[in-house]
């Protein structure tokens, strides 16, 4: 809406300026006075610069206002503009105030909650400079006020270098010390862009507690699965070599020769060495099993296509695909996507998961096709995302939460230490690996680099 002021003002001086311009027009025709033409001559003149003046003026305080609005100052209200105009400017001003009151008001609100949250959070920007580091994470790393992550490094280097590296869904485990004590903290990022400036938020978790709950119950797990395995070997080997030497004991206390010993006593005594032997040999494997699973090689990082590890994979396993009757289809997306990894460890991960599906198709006898399905695509933030999918049997959902537990197993002759294997390979490629399942639908790996 106009203002009535500067409405008025406008017409004002239009109309001095018409009766101006009529005047001099009156002492032209009627051969007036040379002097008062030109008094009036340069009176309306000084109108039209006045009134150019009094629009250019108007035009600035309205500039002025636009100008403030947009670095968010709303306190030019009082200006003459906004008094002589209160049914427009006024209401538009009002208006900005009260947004942004409101948004400082969200802002407060968020801060206080970043700032009370029970985990630590660091953002910040590319350069290292910290943009918000709440209570949570100063208590954590008993710091005061911290600017960079540079001044970070004197507590934890891997802390920084891991803020640094981590991308986005990036996790790592590292451990600090603290006094006497080292505290195991768990960590994690996401990257941000805001207004073309790429951020980082990591959020830190001391799981120092819950740590050690799982390592106790890792230690009682693996403690059940020794004692099984080894007594499930010692138990018979006791039993056998209690008969055996029964036997012989017998035959000695008779005073009998050894070559006198009837041939089925001989053979009794033949099957249960055998035995003995089986059972060594079985316990001897299930030693050299635990070893492997405990020497886990570190990864010696080099770029690798996935086209290239597919396809000696789909070689490998061209007669056991042909034999149980399974096509298997292989989609990257790229076709030339690489990433940084150990190409053989790597390779060891996917042949555990495909042999894994093709046995899960053995005791199968459906009409269904059988499929195997290789996925991988490149994500945000370079991530690459694998999935090993089969439409087999499926698992069963109590053995789905044990499916990573070394040594334990669906199958009659399995080792149980292949997935378990994988997963600490991964692990070392600050990967994660996870399945889901549903009954006689199939299967799904998902690693994500």
């Amino acid at each position: 809406m106009v203002s009535s002021t500067f409405r008025f003002n406008i017409i004002f001086r239009i109309a001095i300026l018409l009766i101006s311009v009529f005047l001099l027009a009156h002492q032209v025709y009627s051969n007036g006075n040379l002097l008062g033409s030109l008094l009036i001559l340069l009176l309306i003149v000084f109108q039209i610069i006045s009134f150019v003046k009094y629009i250019e003026k108007s035009n600035e305080e309205i500039l002025g206002i636009i100008d403030s609005l947009g670095e968010e100052d709303f306190t030019v209200e009082n200006q003459k503009i906004a008094n002589d105009s209160p049914d427009a400017t006024s209401k538009i001003l009002q208006k900005l105030q009260e947004v942004n009151q409101e948004k400082e008001a969200h802002y407060q609100y968020l801060k206080n909650i970043v700032q009370h949250l029970g985990i630590g959070i660091i953002t910040f920007d590319k350069n290292g400079k910290i943009q918000i580091m709440n209570t949570a994470a100063k208590r954590l790393l008993k710091v005061r006020q911290v600017k960079s992550l540079e001044e970070l490094r004197p507590i934890s280097e891997l802390l920084v270098n891991s803020c640094y590296e981590l991308r986005t869904g990036g996790r790592d485990l590292i451990k600090i010390k603290q006094q006497d004590d080292m505290v195991q903290l768990a960590i994690y990022a996401i990257e941000l862009t805001l207004k073309d400036e790429e951020f980082k938020l990591v959020s830190i978790q001391n799981i120092q507690s819950e740590l050690e709950e799982k390592e106790m119950e890792a230690w009682q797990n693996l403690i059940r699965v020794l004692t099984h395995e080894i007594m499930n070997s010692v138990t018979p080997i006791s039993s056998l070599a209690a008969t055996v030497e029964g036997e012989l004991q017998g035959q000695l206390s008779n005073g009998m020769e050894m070559n006198t010993m009837s041939n089925e006593d001989v053979e009794t005594i033949h099957m249960a060495v055998q035995t003995i032997q089986r059972r060594s040999e079985g316990l001897i494997k299930f030693v050299s099993d635990f070893r492997n699973l405990a020497r886990v090689p570190d990864p010696k990082f080099e770029d690798v296509q996935l086209i290239t590890i597919f396809n000696r994979l789909r070689t490998l396993f061209k007669n056991d695909l042909d034999s149980n009757d399974i096509e298997c289809n292989c989609t990257i997306i790229p076709e030339d996507l690489t990433l940084k990894a150990d190409p053989e460890l790597l390779e060891q991960v996917f042949i555990n998961l495909i042999k894994n599906s093709i046995q899960a198709f053995e005791n199968l006898d459906d009409d269904r096709k059988r499929m195997i399905d290789i996925h991988a695509t490149q994500g945000p933030k370079n991530q690459v995302l694998i999935k090993i999918e089969d439409n087999g049997p499926g698992i069963d959902p109590e053995a789905l939460e044990k499916l990573f537990i070394p040594f334990f197993t669906t199958k009659k002759y399995g080792s149980g230490i292949g997935l378990s294997i994988s997963k600490q390979i991964l692990r070392k490629h600050k990967a994660a690996i996870s399945v889901k399942s549903e009954d006689n639908v199939g299967t799904e790996f998902t690693i994500r680099f």
